[in-house]
């Protein structure tokens, strides 16, 4: 009968508001939740199939969640060098376990690191791809090479001298056999600080060798820590100018370093043939000659521990060392998805993918339509209060009216009664 119809209408209605305004408390709940997504209460009529021109049989209303999972917040720039946010699609990869986990997909990238160097936001690790010291993913970006983003895969650094520059002038004045010295400061493997001398020797007009004495500590020149070998031939053009160098091109060579460091070769850069852009050959104008050593560069870096990890613009790890050397060690993967949507919200602001989100497509930041990652910046929830107060008090009142509803009907059911007792 139609009053039973009203009242199973009615109490429809309470039910979808009910459910909206949990839709709503939850939304105003979360509005200071990093990379919340609201969920937006969607209704929709319920009809009978008994309704006709002379009759009408209620249906009711019924009532789903929309996730807004797609909306994008604002960034809020923070404090943490490895908080992490993105502008535009896609997600960050976690795992909820270091090895044979469950991925999941968020948007929250409140990570710090952990004690054991891992970055993690409430139990799940970020995942990326490991990369060059310049930022380049090592092999492909794809899900096989895919994890744990551990920053002690570097946790100290140091690296050999491969290569020495020398600029000065020898001087033209000295007499056959005239030696000078000067030193270079080199690096082992272990990034460990020598000192090599170099012993100049004039050993005909325009000839010159270079011979290398054994390394010793720089820090302490009473303690030789390897063997050198190697010494240099040069002659000079009549104009100054380097004529030729044997071998060429130079090298030295360190073997048995007493710290266990790897054997060193290190290329010398003494100048280009035919110009004066490293070793020259000219007058010193001076009583006694002495040569004028405008520099000598040696590459690599002594031993640094890590002292600090951050995340720049592009998604990239870079670590920090205590030696002020600075690398990429890691690249942060963005998961993008055909429907975003689709996919099922968990807690901690982690989704898990469905048959309706699709698969995850793995991209760089920035790449093939995903977002763009930057470091210390957080998403803030798409939460507006006021919006959400206006959803309320429009559900307040949907939820009374049906109650009245429901009252309405009550009294007229006890009317009903009445007349057919009589």
């Amino acid at each position: 009968m139609s009053l039973t119809g009203a009242l199973s209408s009615a109490i429809s209605a309470l039910n979808a508001q009910s459910q909206s305004l949990a839709m709503i408390s939850d939304n105003i709940s979360n509005a200071d939740t990093t990379g919340y997504k609201t969920t937006s209460a969607m209704f929709e009529d319920l009809v009978t199939a008994s309704s006709s021109l002379t009759s009408y049989t209620s249906g009711g209303v019924t009532v789903s969640g929309r996730a807004n999972i797609t909306q994008q917040g604002l960034l809020a720039a923070t404090t943490n060098s490895t908080d992490v946010a993105i502008q535009g699609a896609g997600f960050f990869v976690a795992t909820d376990a270091k090895s044979g986990g469950s991925t999941f997909y968020t948007r929250n990238g409140a990570f710090t690191t952990d004690n054991q160097g891992y970055l993690v936001n409430n139990g799940y690790y970020l995942e990326g791809w490991r990369t060059d010291a310049d930022g380049n993913v090592v092999g492909n970006a794809s899900a096989a090479s895919l994890g744990p983003i551990n920053t002690q895969v570097a946790a100290t650094s140091g690296s050999a001298t491969t290569e020495t520059t020398v600029a000065a002038n020898l001087p033209s004045d000295a007499a056959v056999n005239d030696k000078f010295t000067s030193s270079m400061t080199v690096y082992d493997s272990l990034g460990t600080a020598n000192s090599i001398q170099i012993t100049w020797q004039k050993t005909a007009a325009n000839s010159w060798t270079a011979s290398f004495g054994n390394p010793t500590l720089a820090s302490d020149s009473t303690k030789t820590t390897g063997t050198t070998s190697g010494s240099v031939a040069i002659t000079f053009n009549p104009d100054g100018s380097l004529a030729s160098m044997t071998p060429s091109p130079p090298t030295v060579s360190v073997s048995a370093w007493t710290d266990g460091a790897a054997n060193s070769s290190i290329a010398l850069n003494l100048g280009t043939v035919g110009k004066t852009d490293g070793l020259t050959q000219f007058s010193s104008g001076e009583t006694t000659p002495s040569v004028d050593l405008t520099g000598i560069n040696s590459d690599g870096l002594a031993f640094g521990k890590l002292s600090s990890i951050s995340v720049g613009k592009g998604g990239v790890v870079d670590a920090t060392y205590s030696n002020g050397q600075t690398i990429a060690i890691y690249k942060i993967a963005v998961a993008t998805f055909s429907d975003p949507n689709g996919l099922n919200a968990g807690s901690d602001g982690m989704y898990a993918s469905t048959a309706a989100s699709g698969n995850a497509t793995l991209q760089t930041s920035g790449t093939n339509g995903a977002g763009t990652v930057y470091g210390s910046e957080l998403e803030s929830s798409t939460t507006d209060t006021s919006g959400q107060f206006s959803n309320m008090i429009s559900a307040q009142q949907a939820y009374s009216a049906a109650s009245q509803v429901i009252t309405t009907v009550d009294k007229m059911f006890d009317t009903l009664i009445s007349a057919v007792s009589r």
